[in-house]
């Protein structure tokens, strides 16, 4: 039996089926605004509990209890008897929720990123079980075995190909035509910022508790992270690019039957890891002095939020974006968080700064 949070997104759906594949049971399920997507949900899954963002939307659910709101998210997670909540919400709304299953005892199958990259020094990884592609990758490849280095890999994003003189001039819409990958609209504009990438180099520093991790670029996304043991080997996770895998062995413990379909290693050809320029993802110049002060983490996800809503309303360009993050980073570069409420508190003076 699960919980599952942002069950109307993509990993929110690939949870639903992998669920059904197993017959697991859905005690809750927590939609964001596509509320004839939930109602369907609803009428297959016949959850206990309901939780959707707007209370103005309540009359519109299928269901006798349904909880509005952050606070009735909370009230919901308290109320379920699940072992395992799989929190799949975008953005920073996804903290409370993950700091509340853990203080529940429950563990948390995670794909809310922001949940570590926030407040990663405050989070029990031993309760945290990654979704991420890329962080199941490392788990899959390192096997309780003492490593070197961890590399994860990124697609490029929608604009990977195009000239700097076109990336200057993309809009909103063409930054979300990701080549690879279907995903939400911020995590879409995030890949192809490359913020997505430091986010999840953040994400490896907390749960596999190391600062040597690094990305590359590999375009396919058939390779989703590499391990470099301490014997000088180094090791690759291949896969097709499906969330599925992953998921199941979250909410399954292990997979024992098959769920994709084996890659053709005849027909993939030639695979290039390349590095990734600050040049074309200005993003990446604050890397190093991120994992080497990772309370920053903060910082960089209230400007990124930020930034992407003023990239939406045509309030900045493509690059401007990025500098935008950069600016409010070296502004909020001295802020040392001691406990959630402070966490709280420089979120919310990170987005003060950047009102417009």
């Amino acid at each position: 039996m699960i919980v599952v949070l942002g069950s109307t997104g993509s990993i929110g759906v690939n949870t639903l089926a992998v669920a059904k594949q197993f017959d697991i049971k859905i005690e809750a399920l927590v939609g964001g605004e596509n509320i004839d997507l939930l109602n369907e949900q609803i009428e297959i899954f016949s959850p206990l509990y309901v939780g959707i963002k707007n209370e103005s939307q309540k009359h519109l659910i299928n269901h006798q209890n349904v909880f509005c709101g952050a606070q009735g998210l909370l009230e919901l997670l308290k109320l379920s008897k699940s072992p395992l909540v799989v929190n799949a919400l975008v953005g920073y709304i996804g903290l409370a929720p993950t700091l509340e299953a853990i203080k529940l005892g429950k563990k948390v199958a995670l794909a809310n990123k922001e949940s570590l990259v926030v407040a990663g020094q405050f989070i029990d990884t031993k309760q945290i079980v990654p979704i991420d592609s890329e962080h199941f990758g490392l788990w899959y490849l390192q096997n309780r075995r003492h490593f070197s280095k961890l590399y994860i890999t990124a697609s490029g994003g929608a604009l990977r190909d195009w000239s700097l003189e076109d990336m200057q001039k993309a809009t909103f819409a063409e930054a979300l035509k990701h080549p690879n990958w279907s995903m939400g609209d911020k995590i879409t504009i995030d890949s192809a910022t490359m913020t997505n990438k430091l986010f999840e180099l953040l994400e490896a520093k907390w749960l596999f508790d190391t600062n040597h991790i690094d990305a590359y670029i590999e375009k396919k996304s058939l390779v989703h992270a590499l391990i470099e043991f301490t014997d000088g080997s180094t090791t690759a996770h291949f896969a097709r690019p499906n969330m599925q895998l992953p998921i199941a062995f979250a909410l399954q413990g292990e997979v024992r039957q098959p769920l994709l379909e084996p890659l053709d290693l005849g027909k993939i050809g030639s695979i290039e890891f390349t590095p990734i320029s600050t040049q074309r993802y200005p993003i990446w110049e604050i890397k190093e002095h991120l994992i080497e002060n990772p309370h920053l983490g903060v910082v960089l996800n209230a400007a990124n939020e930020e930034a992407i809503g003023i990239f939406k309303k045509n309030g900045c360009s493509f690059f401007e974006m990025s500098q935008i993050v950069l600016d409010a980073y070296q502004y909020f570069e001295d802020v040392s968080p001691r406990d959630i409420g402070d966490i709280i508190d420089i979120d919310t003076q990170v987005r003060r700064y950047l009102a417009r």
